[in-house]
């Protein structure tokens, strides 16, 4: 992709959600260069850089919910050698004119090994969900594609 000297995509939580999520999740037409697309069950994050359409340090990418039972609302974290596991609790994000809670921000570190003996790693990720019946957008599904936002450290 051509960009000029010096272009960095680093867009604030609202934008992930209000650019980038909603549009992906109600299939509106968005550009959507900046972000890929990945199964991030079935990828480890070091192999992740190589996938993104940009970044650096710090990759976007959707990816849908994968349950880890079918009829459950639990959702599968784990990759062949490894499990995001999260930490601290989820950050609401409002959309600044209305004050209305659009989303929430939940941050994953990558373990390798199986839980509860994994090792962490550096690898963190910042995950994006829609807030179901909160969102100023009606109608959207309950079982939505994710942004994520993967850093290596």
């Amino acid at each position: 992709m051509k960009l000029p000297p010096g272009f960095r995509f680093h867009p604030t939580d609202v934008e992930i959600i209000t650019a980038y999520l909603v549009p992906k999740v109600l299939k509106k037409p968005f550009d959507t260069r900046a972000v890929g697309e990945v199964d991030l069950n079935k990828h480890e994050p070091w192999e992740l850089p190589e996938m993104a359409n940009m970044g650096e340090k710090e990759w976007y990418f959707f990816s849908q919910k994968d349950r880890k039972y079918p009829p459950g609302i639990r959702t599968n974290k784990a990759t062949t050698v490894g499990y995001w596991k999260a930490t601290g609790k989820d950050k609401e994000i409002f959309h600044p004119p209305t004050m209305s809670l659009i989303g929430m921000k939940k941050i994953l570190v990558f373990y390798k090994g199986r839980a509860p003996k994994g090792e962490k790693t550096n690898w963190i990720m910042h995950e994006y969900r829609l807030e179901s019946g909160k969102q100023p957008t009606p109608n959207l599904p309950t079982d939505i594609t994710n942004a994520a936002t993967i850093n290596a450290s």
